[in-house]
């Protein structure tokens, strides 16, 4: 099979299909007017890269519909940000980075989300069901995190409630990843010992 031949099973629908893609020339016209605030040139453009948006998003989420609400988010921030452009590349190149720079901040506002999930269950389970819901006890968990140690606390926020990796905790503290993870159970040691 040809480099350049499309294989349907393997490349992602693009469902949007919706269209001529503006002539490149155009395309930097297009953009200055847009940052001039008229509306009506951004419709050629939103039309001649929502497909390759899509596809995108879509390869990066894997879900049709989040990558559908994703591309929508994508050409409002860049809508919202286009003043930023300053044709220094191609406007598709642009709109490429913004696009996967919204995706990954959606998947990590995702991970942090279920992370703090996690662990209220993690922390229920643990103390017997003791930690409910009421605001009483919403103010003991975060006393006992204010009560940690700082690195203790520091890496028991990261991973568990912020959702970053020990790896990212480790690259943003400078410590390695194992002493990472120490410090993470000896949190989560302490953390059930004043809560308990």
């Amino acid at each position: 099979m040809p480099v350049s031949a499309r294989s349907p099973d393997r490349d992602p629908p693009t469902e949007p299909r919706l269209g001529s893609a503006p002539l490149r020339g155009d395309e930097p016209a297009l953009v200055a007017r847009v940052q001039s605030g008229d509306l009506d040139a951004f419709e050629p453009l939103y039309r001649g890269h929502v497909d390759r948006v899509y596809a995108l998003c879509l390869r990066m989420v894997g879900h049709p519909e989040r990558a559908r609400e994703l591309t929508q988010d994508v050409f409002v921030r860049c809508w919202e940000r286009i003043g930023s452009f300053r044709g220094e590349s191609a406007f598709g190149t642009w709109l490429h980075r913004v696009a996967v720079n919204l995706v990954l901040e959606q998947q990590r506002r995702e991970r942090r989300r279920e992370a703090r999930v996690e662990v209220r269950a993690d922390l229920e389970e643990l103390s017997g069901g003791a930690i409910t819901s009421t605001p009483g006890h919403r103010l003991d968990l975060e006393d006992a995190i204010r009560a940690l140690p700082p690195k203790a606390r520091q890496v028991f926020v990261l991973h568990d409630i912020e959702g970053y990796t020990h790896e990212e905790i480790a690259a943003l503290t400078g410590s390695a990843p194992g002493t990472m993870r120490a410090h993470l159970h000896r949190a989560r040691k302490q953390l059930m010992e004043i809560l308990s």
